[in-house]
């Protein structure tokens, strides 16, 4: 796997390049002091993925990571900051991960396989779109896979995602998930999506309304009356 380094403390690059000196299979063909530095050793080298600060002169790490998502093919981007204000919006920016300086060794080899699997599951193009979801937890981050996303619900400022093993919220709102993920969700209310893999059956509840019955059970959710004619069309294309 061929890696750039990106920070703009020569003493944070060397401790990354010394980190990295245990990792089978791992190769540093570039280091990086600044945004513009990073994309022209991405031009360069083709690096499976770039190990990227966020605070640097001239075009930032979260402006870079924007870069190299609509690159063709797009290069991977783990974040390493010293700080965890930025989390979502790097996870925006299509980042596999998010490690918090001083990086731990265990941490950064937890990254790196997030890239090999990543790597190994990407189509040949590429296309730069996130595969997972960030919530925050207690001051730690949680990333939620998006095939694991049963339904999005949003609840005042947050959304609430419910997925295989629970539910958790985010700060996004529900009309730039639907956006961004028109090919996977699909709104039967106001205030929810829905996996369309999730979409079971249209049936006609007790009050009346029409409610979608979910493949992963639970209680069936209570579809809006605008949204059920194409809510009916889709459930006849899947």
């Amino acid at each position: 796997m061929k890696l750039v380094i990106a920070d703009d403390e020569p003493l944070a690059r060397e401790r990354l390049r010394m980190l990295l000196a245990d990792e089978a299979a791992v190769e540093v063909v570039a280091e990086a002091g600044d945004g513009q530095q990073v994309l022209d050793a991405c031009a360069a080298h083709q690096p499976h993925v770039v190990l990227l600060d966020i605070a640097m002169p001239g075009i930032d790490g979260l402006e870079t990571a924007r870069l190299l998502a609509e690159a063709s093919p797009s290069t991977a981007v783990v974040f390493c900051t010293a700080y965890d204000a930025h989390a979502l919006s790097a996870f925006e920016a299509a980042a596999l991960d998010y490690l918090v300086k001083p990086v731990r060794p265990e941490r950064l080899a937890a990254a790196l396989e997030r890239v090999r699997t990543f790597l190994a599951g990407r189509p040949a193009t590429g296309n730069g779109k996130r595969t997972h979801l960030c919530a925050r937890l207690r001051g730690s981050l949680r990333l939620i896979p998006l095939e694991e996303v049963r339904y999005l619900q949003a609840e005042e400022k947050y959304v609430v995602v419910h997925h295989a093993r629970g539910e958790d919220l985010i700060e996004e709102s529900l009309k730039s998930l639907e956006d961004e993920f028109a090919d996977r969700f699909v709104r039967i209310h106001r205030n929810c999506l829905v996996a369309r893999q999730e979409l079971v059956e249209l049936r006609r509840g007790a009050d009346g309304h029409v409610q979608a019955v979910l493949r992963s059970g639970g209680a069936p959710l209570e579809v809006s009356r605008r949204c059920v004619p194409q809510l009916r069309q889709t459930l006849r294309h899947l």
